[in-house]
């Protein structure tokens, strides 16, 4: 019982059924199956907080504003742990080049590749960044991702990457979804790898918690990238300037990323497309969330992350979009949990739990993936008297009927339809 003096700003009621993960995050192994399932119910939200959760005909008291669900199903806002939304240019050269068989090693040796992308990035300004990044994070919102980590690494430069991370600053302001900052140390320069490495030590991570840009590092450990060595040395000074880790690992080659990842304590190690018996046996005596992004396997056409094998043993697992021009143009959370089940082998309760409390745990938010008093009210209401939509539905851009961020209804926006 809310008492009076407390009264919700908002309660959303004739809850067809809701679905939801119980406990922050990581869940693991047979724990990632378990949702709480409530039919009739209601929630009520007090200062974008959920302040109480149960059936209708339990609530009692008065609300500023009454939403009904019509008998729909309401879930928890999705939380998309891995995107890099904010680039300039496109890569449908690459995308032609690859149809008609060519290389990714001769795409960059023709100058396309991650290097096209990096020009192009680097030659708008603050300003256009954001302009063209608003409408990715809307498609996402739309999709029902209410939390969206956003990488920089189309930088490189540090100058360059500063700028990113400034870019991402006013996205945060501008978008409806919560955004989670996080500085990508990508690939190397072709020459002076050694010093680029150092200048990010000694110059860069310093700016970037001094101006408090990201609230964690990412790099990138593979063959055309960095060594496990190199990655150490920065993830290492990263802690020291109290950032959280995280590693890229494992998509083409297990060089020892994951292994990395979880020595040092990182909330994810994401893509695991390579991961074998090793590095699944490490992740699962960790707490450390293992990210698949199955937009990449469908893009690229590359053996999808061992999702079920993951779980089986014991492993947390979250999903993401990996939103980027060059591997994952897949601009929908929504299709990333339903591949998650077709491409990783997840059940879609393992898929849901992915989506919400896992992948808010890979992000470090205890508040969020969850409809529990003292979560962030983020909510959505499907179109759907089966939760079970959510996963097997593709492409359907209603889907999800409403959208709310912190209590606040975002989508649709009002003058909608």
């Amino acid at each position: 019982m809310v008492r009076a003096f407390d009264a919700p700003t908002l309660l959303v009621t004739n809850i067809g059924e809701l679905v939801t993960p119980v406990g922050a995050g990581p869940h693991k192994g047979s724990a990632q199956a378990r949702l709480w399932r409530l039919p009739d119910a209601a929630v009520a939200v007090r200062e974008g907080r959920i302040v109480w959760v149960g059936p209708r005909a339990e609530w009692q008291g008065e609300v500023a504003r009454e939403v009904d669900a019509a008998g729909r199903v309401v879930l928890p806002g999705l939380v998309d742990p891995h995107t890099h939304a904010v680039w300039a240019g496109d890569r449908l050269d690459d995308f032609e080049a690859r149809a008609r068989g060519i290389s990714y090693e001769e795409i960059l040796a023709a100058g396309g590749g991650i290097y096209h992308t990096v020009r192009q990035t680097t030659q708008a300004d603050v300003g256009a960044l954001v302009a063209l990044a608003l409408p990715r994070m809307r498609r996402l919102l739309r999709s029902g991702a209410t939390t969206v980590e956003v990488k920089s690494g189309y930088g490189l430069a540090p100058a360059a990457e500063l700028k990113l991370l400034r870019a991402i600053r006013r996205l945060c302001q501008e978008a409806e979804a919560d955004i989670v900052p996080t500085l990508l140390v990508h690939v190397p320069p072709p020459e002076g790898r050694a010093a680029y490495v150092e200048e990010v030590v000694r110059s860069l991570l310093p700016a970037v918690a001094r101006e408090g840009l990201a609230v964690a590092v990412d790099i990138f450990v593979e063959r055309e990238a960095f060594t496990v060595a190199e990655a150490e040395r920065v993830l290492r000074a990263a802690q020291e300037h109290g950032l959280a880790v995280k590693l890229h690992a494992d998509q083409f080659h297990a060089l020892g990323g994951v292994e990395l990842g979880v020595r040092l304590g990182a909330l994810s190690v994401d893509h695991l497309e390579a991961s074998g018996p090793p590095q699944i046996a490490a992740l699962a005596k960790s707490r450390t969330v293992g990210v698949l992004l199955p937009g990449v396997s469908l893009h690229l056409g590359i053996p999808p992350a061992p999702g079920r094998v993951l779980v089986d043993a014991g492993a947390a697992v979250a999903v993401g979009t990996d939103l980027n021009p060059g591997s994952s143009p897949l601009f929908s959370a929504q299709l990333a949990l339903a591949l998650a089940v077709r491409l990783n082998g997840l059940s879609p309760a393992e898929a849901l739990v992915a989506a919400t409390a896992n992948a808010a745990a890979a992000l470090d938010l205890a508040d969020r993936g969850r409809v529990e008093p003292g979560c962030r009210a983020d909510l959505l209401v499907l179109d759907s008297h089966d939760w079970r939509d959510l996963a097997y539905t593709l492409g359907a851009d209603d889907l999800i009927a409403r959208v709310f961020v912190a209590g606040k209804q975002v989508h649709p926006q009002e003058g909608e339809p």
